[in-house]
Parts: C-alpha cells; sequence; structure tokens
C-alpha cells in the first residue's frame, strides 16, 4: 500500500465527520457493505468473457477504482475511521454529561493560560484537578470567568480553589450561526465558571517546561511593546508569534478583507526562515548534523512559546520531517508529511477539525501541491512576442518576472484552494488579493529576519534593539499600508454563503480544470493519462455529432430547475435570535427579502449587525434587502440595521413618523442621503403592497394623535402581514396606552385579528394587556427576548395571560431562531432552533 499514512489519515477523517455530523457510529454504515461485497464475492461471481474493446465502459474505468482502493487500503480506512469515529462519539457523550447548567461547582484547579480581559470579565483557562468531590471533572478544562473588579491576582501555573456556577456554552442560536460550544470543544474547554469566590493554593504548580516557554512568550511580548509602538508592536506580535489578540478590531477587518491575515499564523515560511537563519549561524561551528538536531529541537520550543495553534503545528512538525529525512537520508514526501502532521494534531483532539486555521493552513498546503507547478508552467509561458521590447527589456527585469510569476503561482495556487471555505466562513471576496499578496511577499521575509534580530538584541540590551527598530517599524508601517488597500472602492464583494453541494462542484470542477491541463499540456503521459484524454476527445465527438439532443436535454434540465424553484416557493418568516431585541427576516414567494427591525444586544466587543444580522442574512442566500421596515429608533430595534445599511445594497426603507429626534434618526437620515436610499413613510390607514395576495396594512402611528407618555416607543410602527388566510401582527415596542388606542380603533373590525402575534416590547409588564390580547386572537405568540436579560423580560404575568387564553408560546431566549412557513393555500407550521 502506498503512502498508508495517507490512508489512515483519510480514514481517521471520515470518521471523524460521520461522528461530528450524523453522531451515529460509522459501523452502522460499514456492516451493509461489508455484507453485500462478501455475498457478492461468494455468490455473484461470473466466470469472464472476452467482451469486444469499448473505450466507453462502466465496468472497465471501474477497475481503476478497484486499483486505487486496494484491499489494504480500504481496511486501513475502515479501522481508522472506526476509531476516530468512537472517539468523537465517547467525547461527545462526556461533554454533554458535564453540561449542568446552573450548577454550582467547587474545586481545584491549575491556570493554564494567563489573563485575557474581557469587557467585564477576566478570563482563565483552568485544568480541574479535583471538583464537587467527583471525578467527572478531573483533567478537564474550564473558563474561569472572575468580575474585572476583583482584587485577586492570579497567574499561570497557579493552583487555585474555586467556586462558582457552571454556565453551559450556548450551540447555534441562528441556523448557520456561530457555534459556540463546538468552538470550546477545538480548545478541549467543557464551559465556563463564574466565580463566586477564588483563592490561590500554591504558585508555580505546572510543568516547568511549559513555565519557562510561557515567560519566555510574555517576555517578547514585553520586548516588542517597549522597542516598537504599540500598533506595529500589534502586528509584529501577530506575525512572529500568531498571538493577533492586541491588533484592533479596524485592522483586523482590512487584514481579512485584503486577503493578508495569513500572515498573522505562524506558517511554513516563519518555519522556513527559522531552519535558514539557525544553520546560516551554526553549520559552519558544530556541523551539520548537530545543526539539524538543535534545529528541530528549537521548532519545537517554538510551538511552545506561540501556545501549539494548529497552523505553527502543522508547520514545525513538517519541518521537523524535512529536517529527519536529511538525517536519515531518506526523500522527503511532502504529501506524507502533511498526513503525519494532521494526524497527530486530530489525534490530540478531533474537533480541531472544525478550526478556521486548520483548515485554511492545510487547504492552502494542498493547494500548493496540487496547483502550483501548473499555474507556474502557464505563467512562464505567458512570453513577450514583440521582438523590439523583448531585446528592449534588461534580464534583471526578466529575473525578477520570473520571481513574481513564482510569488503569484503560490499566491494563487492557496486562494483557489482556500476560496470556498473562506466564502463559506466570512462572505467577503476581496478583489485586490493578487496585489496585496504580491506585495507583502516582498517584504514578510525581511520583516521576520530583522524581528527576529531585534528580538536577540532586546535580550542583550533595550536600547540597541530600538536604534535598529526604524527599519522594521518602516516595513510594518508598509504592511499597514498594504492592508489599507481594503479601504478602497471596491475593495471587498459580499457572497452569499455557499451550499455545500456548490463547494463539492467547485473542487470537482477545479480538479478537473487541473487534470485537463495536465493531459494538454504535460510533455509525458502515462497510459491512463492518454485513455482519459482519448475519452473526452470521444466525448467531445459524440456531443458534436448529437448537438441538437444534447442542446435540447440541457434546455428541459435548465426548465424543469428553473419550474421547480418557482412553484415550490413558500413565504418563509424567520424570527432571529439577536439576543435583548427585535429582527425578523420575510423570505416571500417571489423571492424577495424583507427585514423588520434589526437590533439586539451590544456591548464594546459585540456590533449585533456585524456579528449577527449581516451574517445570517448573506447565509440564507442574500446579499441585497428589497425592503426594511423600522418600528422605532431604539438601539434594540435599529442598531444592527445602521450597520446593514452601510454594507449591503437596501432598496427601500419603511417608516413611521418619528416624534422625537434622537442620535439614532440623525445616524439614519445621514446614511439614507449618502447611500440614496428609498425611504418610504408611511402612517395609519397605508397599505404596503410586495407582491400578488402579500401586503401589509399599517395600523398606528396617526400622526394626528401622537401619544405622549413614552413618545419612541407608543408610537411605534405597528404593521399586519397579510398572505392568503396568514397573518401576523408585528407590534414593535407599544405599550398599554398604545394598545388601549388601537382597540378602541378596531373594536369593530377583525383589523387586529392575527394568526401570529409578535409580542409587544418584548414581553414586558407594559404591554399586553388582556383585552389586546383578545382582540388579536393569535394561535402563535413570539416574544424577541435575550437569554438572563438583565430587564427580567419576559414578565411572568405576561406568560401566565397568554397561557390563560391558551395561545402558544415561542421566546428567542429558550428557542433560538423561529421559523414560519406558510405554504400557497395559508397553512403554516412552525419551528424553531432548539
Amino acid at each position: 500500500m502506498k503512502r498508508p499514512i495517507l490512508v489512515a489519515t483519510i480514514g481517521y477523517i471520515i470518521g471523524i465527520i460521520m461522528g461530528l455530523y450524523l453522531k451515529k457510529s460509522i459501523v452502522l454504515f460499514y456492516i451493509p457493505i461489508i455484507a453485500i461485497y462478501l455475498i457478492r464475492k461468494k455468490f455473484l461471481r461470473k466466470k469472464t468473457k472476452k467482451r469486444k474493446f469499448k473505450l466507453i465502459s462502466t465496468k472497465r474505468y471501474f477497475r481503476y477504482i478497484k486499483l486505487v482502493l486496494k484491499k489494504n487500503t480500504v481496511i486501513c480506512i475502515i479501522i481508522f475511521s472506526i476509531l476516530s469515529n468512537t472517539i468523537v462519539i465517547l467525547q461527545n457523550y462526556k461533554y454533554e454529561t458535564l453540561y449542568q447548567d446552573g450548577e454550582n461547582i467547587v474545586g481545584e484547579g491549575i491556570v493554564v493560560s494567563n489573563e485575557k480581559e474581557k469587557e467585564y470579565n477576566k478570563i482563565y483557562k483552568i485544568k480541574v484537578l479535583k471538583a464537587n468531590n467527583s471525578k467527572q471533572y478531573k483533567n478537564t478544562y474550564l473558563y474561569l470567568k472572575i468580575n474585572k473588579k476583583s482584587t485577586n491576582i492570579i497567574e499561570y501555573g497557579d493552583k487555585i480553589f474555586f467556586e462558582g456556577t457552571f454556565i453551559e456554552p450556548d450551540s447555534q442560536r441562528n441556523e448557520g450561526g456561530f457555534n459556540y460550544k463546538e468552538y470550546l470543544k477545538t480548545l478541549k474547554i467543557y464551559g465556563n465558571i463564574k466565580t463566586n469566590k477564588i483563592e490561590v493554593i500554591e504558585k508555580n504548580k505546572i510543568n516547568p517546561i511549559f513555565s519557562f516557554t510561557n515567560k519566555v512568550s510574555l517576555k517578547i511580548k514585553q520586548k516588542i511593546n517597549l522597542i516598537i509602538g504599540e500598533k506595529q508592536g500589534a502586528v509584529l506580535k501577530g506575525i512572529l508569534l500568531g498571538d493577533s489578540s492586541q491588533i484592533e478590531e479596524n485592522m483586523h477587518e482590512s487584514f481579512k478583507i485584503s486577503s493578508i491575515s495569513h500572515i498573522l499564523a505562524v506558517s511554513g515560511m516563519h518555519v522556513s526562515y527559522i531552519i535558514l537563519a539557525i544553520e546560516l549561524v551554526f553549520k559552519s561551528k558544530i556541523g551539520k548534523t548537530k545543526t539539524r538536531i538543535f534545529t528541530s529541537l528549537f521548532l519545537i520550543f517554538y510551538m511552545a512559546i506561540t501556545n501549539f495553534s494548529p497552523s505553527v503545528v502543522r508547520a514545525g512538525i513538517m519541518g521537523i520531517l524535512v529536517i529527519g529525512s536529511k538525517l536519515f537520508n531518506r526523500k522527503n514526501d511532502t504529501a506524507t508529511s502533511v498526513a503525519i502532521s494532521l494526524l497527530f494534531i486530530l489525534f490530540y483532539n478531533p474537533f480541531l477539525i472544525m478550526n478556521l486555521g486548520l483548515q485554511f493552513s492545510y487547504i492552502g498546503t494542498i493547494g500548493i501541491l496540487l496547483f502550483r507547478k501548473n499555474i507556474f508552467d502557464f505563467l512562464r509561458n505567458i512570453k513577450i512576442r514583440n521582438r523590439k521590447w523583448k531585446y528592449k527589456i534588461n534580464r534583471r527585469i526578466i529575473l525578477l518576472s520570473a520571481k513574481i510569476k513564482e510569488i503569484l503561482s503560490i499566491t494563487t495556487s492557496v486562494q483557489i484552494a482556500i476560496l470556498p471555505i473562506m466564502l463559506f466562513h466570512s462572505n467577503i471576496l476581496g478583489t485586490y488579493f493578487l496585489l496585496t499578496n504580491l506585495l507583502v511577499s516582498i517584504i514578510i521575509g525581511p520583516i521576520l529576519i530583522l524581528g527576529g534580530i531585534i528580538i536577540i538584541f532586546s535580550f542583550i540590551s533595550v536600547s540597541m534593539a530600538k536604534n535598529v527598530s526604524f527599519l522594521i517599524e518602516f516595513l510594518l508601517g508598509l504592511l499597514i499600508k498594504i492592508s489599507d488597500l481594503s479601504k478602497l472602492a471596491f475593495s471587498k464583494v459580499y457572497v452569499a454563503t455557499p451550499k455545500m453541494w456548490m463547494i463539492i462542484l467547485y473542487y470537482v470542477t477545479i480538479f478537473i480544470i487541473n487534470y485537463s491541463y495536465i493531459l494538454y499540456y504535460s510533455k509525458k503521459l502515462t497510459i491512463t493519462q492518454i485513455r482519459a484524454r482519448n475519452l473526452i476527445a470521444l466525448a467531445k465527438y459524440k456531443i458534436f455529432q448529437n448537438k441538437k439532443k444534447f442542446l435540447k436535454l440541457v434546455v428541459i434540465l435548465l426548465s424543469l430547475i428553473l419550474i421547480i424553484q418557482i412553484t415550490s416557493k413558500k413565504l418563509e418568516i424567520h424570527f432571529i435570535d439577536v439576543g435583548q431585541g427585535d429582527s425578523t427576516l420575510i423570505l416571500t414567494p417571489q423571492n424577495k427579502t424583507i427585514l423588520i427591525d434589526g437590533g439586539g444586544s451590544t456591548s464594546k466587543e459585540f456590533d449585533v449587525g456585524k456579528s449577527t444580522l449581516l451574517p445570517y442574512i448573506l447565509d440564507k442566500g442574500y446579499t441585497k434587502i428589497d425592503y426594511i421596515f423600522i418600528s422605532h429608533l431604539d438601539q434594540d430595534h435599529v442598531g444592527g440595521i445602521l450597520y446593514l445599511l452601510q454594507e449591503i445594497k437596501v432598496k427601500h426603507i419603511i417608516i413611521g413618523k418619528q416624534f422625537e429626534e434622537t442620535e439614532n434618526l440623525q445616524k439614519l437620515k445621514e446614511i439614507v442621503k449618502e447611500k440614496k436610499i428609498s425611504v418610504i413613510a408611511v402612517e395609519e390607514g397605508d397599505k404596503v403592497r410586495i407582491e400578488k395576495n402579500l401586503y401589509f396594512d399599517i395600523l398606528w402611528p396617526n400622526t394626528k394623535e401622537e401619544i405622549k407618555e413614552n413618545a419612541i416607543n407608543n408610537n411605534a410602527t405597528v404593521c399586519k402581514l397579510n398572505y392568503k388566510s396568514f397573518s401576523m401582527l408585528f407590534t414593535g415596542d407599544i405599550e398599554k396606552e398604545s394598545e388601549k388606542v388601537l382597540t378602541a380603533k378596531y373594536k369593530e373590525t377583525e383589523a387586529l385579528k392575527s394568526t401570529v402575534l409578535k409580542v409587544a416590547h418584548h414581553g414586558s409588564k407594559t404591554s399586553s394587556t388582556e383585552e389586546f390580547l383578545k382582540f388579536v386572537n393569535p394561535k402563535i405568540a413570539i416574544i424577541g427576548v435575550g437569554k438572563n436579560n438583565l430587564f427580567g423580560h419576559p414578565n411572568d404575568e405576561v406568560i401566565e395571560r397568554l397561557k390563560k387564553l391558551a395561545i402558544c408560546i415561542l421566546r428567542t431566549d429558550k428557542d433560538g431562531e423561529i421559523t414560519i412557513t406558510v405554504n400557497k393555500n395559508g397553512k403554516f407550521f412552525a419551528k424553531t432552533n432548539y
């Protein structure tokens, strides 16, 4: 079996994916396959007959699959997939048994991370030694949350006593949203402890090697802070140590849009420079062998001071394997090196397969292995045809051109490989990626070399390091300027989240294009490749012979897909979990998009528009909004909309009269003017028609009947969605004063009567009077409310009133995202994310 470690790694990955997404034992999948194989082999085997040669033959080309998937290969895949699948299922079971939300935990542990400062808390990662006199938490990892005002001084390596409340991490609150629970699994963390009491028992109780590497890492960061400015120092720490925690959010965004954020994760380039630098310094003094051994040990040390992040471990292990192959005079196989490093990482923690850095690192490396040579050959074959220019160009320029082509071939290979994964996670396509990566590739080497020299100098003399730091400051400034290209016009394009079938189709297409290039441009072809080329030629000939039939078939297939898309469309109402706030995305049968409000829980570290609302809309497959209804301008209803308006195209804003001038209203006016967005002013009695059978009745406010008491809330827009026999009432934050006016106005009609009610003011006791609820008479009441919010929403009396009237209650704090689907007959059903 060729490359057994690669085969084992493939099997291991298959098992992990089955365990993560199907959450079933892979053995159940293999049993029927093995049974069918054994039955076929024993009872259905026939004697082979001589057949006439056919180029297009299923049986003929199925043999190639059998050549790849030999018996030993299949057995290896089965063994390793069962192993990893079992590990994932058992670990998932252990996680679930430890999730005891609200449980009081008393125990001891060792601090295994440095302090992370958040808006309200200081956070430490601890390894639990014992808890609640039980072994279930022993050797598990938890995040310890300590109030920022606490005077306790805790350091890496301290043994501590703690008492606090276990907080179960949130899973996906919206479909396709961020899953904090799964993210913590990649860090081997079971949850958070909100501490009531904490004491340091002993100091320096951690492994001395880890203690030393942590001190070195902290010392390097301190030296960088002393020598270089805060802004540039934060970038240098990201480049040298992979620690980008101190880089400003805006700069992080610039690096991401410019497609150069990969330089903030330690990679193979860093390792290459380390190996080169050590060889230059020590090779002539201590010899090749000792230098290579020292380099391997230093790479392990470097992995430790960068906290063993997956991208560092990949690069480090592959570097050590390259050195090892030279030590033992063996040829290094890159594919096997990649497989060994990945298998090592996934043995340590199979959930790391979900780590974004790991995905980018490995898929980018695979892209270089598969595509670099062909792309470089393609670029190299682009030659100057004009003789006049050909002889005028200097030899140095030709050499520089070759170097640029090499850089572009690597950059393009990586981008081709990671593109669908990048779009899936970030939804941003940086349009200047080739230019930014070309510029960065020129200066990143000198930055790494000078950065290393300055750190060495700083341990001798800080003043000496400061004297030579001007050059690296210039280069870091230049790097920041390159990232600022993201601020130019058309520097980024928002892309809807690709579906899994699209990602698979993309990789299949790219593989076919790459393989086709080899078939038609390689000088030496194998017999299999010759047959493949002949098969393509035959297929082209057959299509040309029957082009009319082929075109008819394509037209029929496209027509069927289009008809299915049009006829199967339903009305979808998605009540998004935005924390303490309201936001509803409506997708109409004719594929129009309507957003009603868009605000929620916000803080200095969290923008609901950026972190929840925009990703949610893109994940649903939309990059523009046709209509935005704004009930009123409170932050918990409009905060995310203000961000959204600046990022994607919005055709119309529908808003009622605002009876108070607020900061949010002023911001809205500025954005509308800048983006030239159509504003439709509405009031009581208006009808907003969206499409056939779907319209909104505006029931409030009345510009002549302003309610003075709590004017912003009580004059919020109240509208009713009508579609066939289905209706839904959106009430903003109106209170009992508005409800009283509305019931009086519409008591002789059924204007308020609705199938579904969006409960006013998040279930506050100031709203949802019994009389109003009786007039609406909904089957379902939806409450947009944040988990463990400080306002006590929803109020117990409101919940009791809804229960008394036998109304089904759905709420985002308990149910996550709530979706109501209405078919063409007006029949509906509701589902929740939890």
